[in-house]
Protein backbone atom coordinates (compact mmCIF):
# COMPACT_ATOMS: atom_id res chain seq x y z
CA UNK A 1 0.00 0.00 0.00
CA UNK A 2 1.97 2.73 -1.37
CA UNK A 3 -0.16 5.77 0.35
CA UNK A 4 -0.32 4.25 3.58
CA UNK A 5 1.97 6.79 5.04
CA UNK A 6 -0.08 9.79 3.71
CA UNK A 7 -3.01 8.17 5.31
CA UNK A 8 -1.37 7.38 8.22
CA UNK A 9 -0.25 11.59 8.33
CA UNK A 10 -4.09 12.92 7.63
CA UNK A 11 -5.41 10.34 9.65
CA UNK A 12 -3.45 11.74 13.00
CA UNK A 13 -3.99 15.23 11.83
CA UNK A 14 -7.57 14.19 12.33
CA UNK A 15 -7.73 12.93 15.23
CA UNK A 16 -5.75 15.36 16.74
CA UNK A 17 -7.55 18.49 15.80
CA UNK A 18 -9.90 19.84 18.58
CA UNK A 19 -12.89 18.33 18.12
CA UNK A 20 -16.06 16.76 20.04
CA UNK A 21 -14.50 13.34 20.55
CA UNK A 22 -11.26 15.70 21.86
CA UNK A 23 -13.41 17.93 24.26
CA UNK A 24 -15.36 14.51 25.18
CA UNK A 25 -12.01 13.46 26.68
CA UNK A 26 -10.72 16.32 28.32
CA UNK A 27 -13.98 16.57 30.16
CA UNK A 28 -14.27 12.88 31.17
CA UNK A 29 -10.58 12.97 32.17
CA UNK A 30 -11.13 16.40 34.80
CA UNK A 31 -14.19 14.97 36.37
CA UNK A 32 -13.71 11.09 36.46
CA UNK A 33 -9.62 11.54 36.61
CA UNK A 34 -7.48 9.24 33.83
CA UNK A 35 -9.39 5.80 34.53
CA UNK A 36 -12.95 7.25 34.67
CA UNK A 37 -11.57 8.77 31.10
CA UNK A 38 -10.76 5.02 29.59
CA UNK A 39 -14.69 4.61 29.13
CA UNK A 40 -14.93 7.04 26.70
CA UNK A 41 -11.83 6.37 24.88
CA UNK A 42 -13.32 3.06 24.05
CA UNK A 43 -16.41 4.10 23.17
CA UNK A 44 -14.61 6.73 20.48
CA UNK A 45 -12.14 4.01 19.14
CA UNK A 46 -15.14 2.02 18.54
CA UNK A 47 -17.41 4.78 17.30
CA UNK A 48 -14.96 4.68 14.66
CA UNK A 49 -14.90 1.33 13.39
CA UNK A 50 -18.86 1.33 13.09
CA UNK A 51 -18.64 4.12 11.38
CA UNK A 52 -16.01 3.11 8.72
CA UNK A 53 -17.94 -0.42 8.80
CA UNK A 54 -20.70 1.49 8.10
CA UNK A 55 -19.23 3.32 4.66
CA UNK A 56 -18.22 0.13 3.35
CA UNK A 57 -21.41 -1.24 3.33
CA UNK A 58 -24.88 -0.78 1.36
CA UNK A 59 -25.88 1.99 3.88
CA UNK A 60 -22.53 4.00 3.39
CA UNK A 61 -23.72 3.74 -0.46
CA UNK A 62 -27.22 5.37 0.66
CA UNK A 63 -26.28 7.90 2.43
CA UNK A 64 -23.64 8.99 -0.26
CA UNK A 65 -25.95 8.53 -3.12
CA UNK A 66 -29.56 9.51 -1.40
CA UNK A 67 -29.84 13.47 -0.76
CA UNK A 68 -32.66 12.96 1.90
CA UNK A 69 -31.10 10.26 4.01
CA UNK A 70 -27.99 12.30 4.29
CA UNK A 71 -29.29 15.39 5.02
CA UNK A 72 -31.49 13.18 7.79
CA UNK A 73 -28.07 11.86 9.16
CA UNK A 74 -26.74 15.53 9.20
CA UNK A 75 -29.08 17.35 10.68
CA UNK A 76 -29.94 14.75 13.55
CA UNK A 77 -26.02 15.27 14.37
CA UNK A 78 -26.34 18.81 14.22
CA UNK A 79 -28.70 18.70 16.69
CA UNK A 80 -27.05 16.07 18.97
CA UNK A 81 -24.15 18.37 18.82
CA UNK A 82 -25.93 21.44 19.87
CA UNK A 83 -27.44 20.01 22.65
CA UNK A 84 -24.44 18.77 23.96
CA UNK A 85 -23.03 22.53 23.92
CA UNK A 86 -26.26 24.11 25.50
CA UNK A 87 -25.74 20.96 28.13
CA UNK A 88 -22.25 21.67 28.53
CA UNK A 89 -22.13 25.58 28.29
CA UNK A 90 -25.05 25.85 31.21
CA UNK A 91 -23.00 23.10 33.44
CA UNK A 92 -21.14 24.73 36.30
CA UNK A 93 -17.44 24.53 36.54
CA UNK A 94 -16.22 21.20 38.24
CA UNK A 95 -14.66 21.61 41.12
CA UNK A 96 -12.02 19.90 43.07
CA UNK A 97 -13.60 19.27 46.13
CA UNK A 98 -16.65 17.35 43.99
CA UNK A 99 -14.06 14.98 42.09
CA UNK A 100 -14.25 12.29 44.46
CA UNK A 101 -17.73 12.02 44.85
CA UNK A 102 -18.53 11.90 41.03
CA UNK A 103 -16.31 9.25 40.50
CA UNK A 104 -18.32 7.47 43.16
CA UNK A 105 -21.59 8.29 41.53
CA UNK A 106 -21.47 9.04 38.21
CA UNK A 107 -21.63 5.94 36.23
CA UNK A 108 -19.28 3.56 35.24
CA UNK A 109 -16.81 2.50 32.57
CA UNK A 110 -20.04 0.73 29.79
CA UNK A 111 -21.76 4.20 30.73
CA UNK A 112 -19.25 6.31 29.45
CA UNK A 113 -18.42 4.02 26.48
CA UNK A 114 -22.04 4.03 25.59
CA UNK A 115 -21.38 8.06 25.63
CA UNK A 116 -18.25 7.93 23.71
CA UNK A 117 -19.72 5.46 20.80
CA UNK A 118 -22.86 7.88 20.29
CA UNK A 119 -21.09 10.81 20.20
CA UNK A 120 -18.76 9.23 17.63
CA UNK A 121 -21.82 8.22 15.60
CA UNK A 122 -22.52 12.12 15.04
CA UNK A 123 -18.96 13.03 15.08
CA UNK A 124 -18.53 15.35 11.89
CA UNK A 125 -14.67 14.64 11.63
CA UNK A 126 -15.36 11.08 11.65
CA UNK A 127 -18.13 10.72 9.51
CA UNK A 128 -16.72 12.86 6.21
CA UNK A 129 -13.18 11.11 6.72
CA UNK A 130 -14.89 7.88 6.26
CA UNK A 131 -16.98 8.78 3.75
CA UNK A 132 -15.61 11.14 1.44
CA UNK A 133 -11.26 11.09 2.29
CA UNK A 134 -10.84 7.01 3.60
CA UNK A 135 -12.31 5.50 0.23
CA UNK A 136 -9.29 7.25 -1.87
CA UNK A 137 -7.28 5.03 0.12
CA UNK A 138 -8.67 2.34 -1.19
CA UNK A 139 -6.80 0.17 -3.83
CA UNK A 140 -9.41 -1.05 -6.46
CA UNK A 141 -6.86 -3.52 -7.69
CA UNK A 142 -6.02 -5.28 -4.94
CA UNK A 143 -8.06 -7.45 -1.76
CA UNK A 144 -10.35 -4.79 -0.65
CA UNK A 145 -10.62 -6.63 3.12
CA UNK A 146 -7.07 -6.45 4.20
CA UNK A 147 -6.93 -3.00 3.19
CA UNK A 148 -9.63 -1.50 4.73
CA UNK A 149 -8.85 -4.10 7.92
CA UNK A 150 -5.36 -2.01 8.09
CA UNK A 151 -6.78 1.43 7.49
CA UNK A 152 -9.31 1.07 9.85
CA UNK A 153 -7.39 -0.73 12.72
CA UNK A 154 -4.91 2.50 12.41
CA UNK A 155 -7.47 5.25 13.03
CA UNK A 156 -9.10 3.43 15.71
CA UNK A 157 -5.23 2.86 17.20
CA UNK A 158 -4.46 6.24 16.79
CA UNK A 159 -7.85 7.56 18.30
CA UNK A 160 -7.35 5.37 21.19
CA UNK A 161 -3.26 6.77 21.63
CA UNK A 162 -4.01 10.55 21.17
CA UNK A 163 -6.87 10.77 23.38
CA UNK A 164 -5.08 8.88 25.71
CA UNK A 165 -2.28 11.78 25.75
CA UNK A 166 -5.13 14.17 25.60
CA UNK A 167 -6.34 12.34 28.92
CA UNK A 168 -3.02 12.50 31.10
CA UNK A 169 -2.42 16.22 29.79
CA UNK A 170 -5.60 17.22 31.31
CA UNK A 171 -5.08 15.18 33.95
CA UNK A 172 -1.76 17.39 35.07
CA UNK A 173 -3.57 20.70 34.25
CA UNK A 174 -6.64 19.68 36.35
CA UNK A 175 -5.98 22.15 39.22
CA UNK A 176 -5.89 25.10 36.88
CA UNK A 177 -8.63 23.80 35.07
CA UNK A 178 -10.79 22.36 38.02
CA UNK A 179 -10.08 26.18 39.73
CA UNK A 180 -13.92 28.60 39.05
CA UNK A 181 -11.94 29.97 36.35
CA UNK A 182 -10.47 27.28 34.87
CA UNK A 183 -13.43 24.90 34.82
CA UNK A 184 -16.09 27.96 33.49
CA UNK A 185 -13.25 28.76 30.40
CA UNK A 186 -13.66 24.71 29.93
CA UNK A 187 -17.51 24.89 29.92
CA UNK A 188 -17.51 27.49 27.94
CA UNK A 189 -14.79 26.73 25.14
CA UNK A 190 -16.07 23.28 25.12
CA UNK A 191 -20.22 24.28 24.81
CA UNK A 192 -19.31 26.93 21.89
CA UNK A 193 -17.51 24.13 20.14
CA UNK A 194 -20.31 22.06 20.06
CA UNK A 195 -22.60 23.93 19.10
CA UNK A 196 -20.16 25.42 16.46
CA UNK A 197 -19.39 21.84 14.91
CA UNK A 198 -23.29 21.40 15.25
CA UNK A 199 -24.00 24.28 12.88
CA UNK A 200 -20.79 23.30 10.54
CA UNK A 201 -22.64 19.83 10.05
CA UNK A 202 -25.90 21.28 9.36
CA UNK A 203 -24.74 23.85 6.86
CA UNK A 204 -22.48 21.02 5.26
CA UNK A 205 -23.49 20.60 2.01
CA UNK A 206 -22.93 17.09 0.25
Amino acid sequence: MNHYPLFLAMATVTVLSPGPGVLFTLTNSLRYGMRGALGGIAGIALGALVVAAISATSIGVVLSTSLLAFTIMKFVGAAYLVYLGVRMWLRPAVHLEALAVERDHRGGFFRRCAEGLSLQLTNPKAIFFFISIFPQFIDASSPYVPQFSLLVLTYSGLVMLIHYLYACTAERMKRWLHSPRGGRALSRLGGATFVVFGAMLASAGR
